[in-house]
């Protein structure tokens, strides 16, 4: 299993590759080629999800939606 450094440090060479739009990265000597930003984003997502799970913590996400009629 890995460490929560080891998450943090593939999540940040993530984010790094997702904003220079390059669909390849690369750490610890080991290359990942991805298809697209979503799918990118996906892996950001699901480390997110790993370093919480091991921090002890929910990644909680939520949608308000608030309405009035105007009057």
């Amino acid at each position: 299993m890995p460490t929560s450094t080891e998450l943090r440090a593939r999540r940040d060479a993530l984010s790094a590759q997702r904003s220079s739009g390059v669909a390849r990265v690369s750490y610890d000597g080991k290359t990942v080629d991805y298809r697209s930003v979503a799918e990118i984003d996906r892996a950001i997502e699901a480390l997110d999800r790993e370093i919480a799970a091991l921090e002890g913590r929910r990644i909680v996400r939520q949608l308000r939606v608030t309405t009035d009629k105007g009057l």
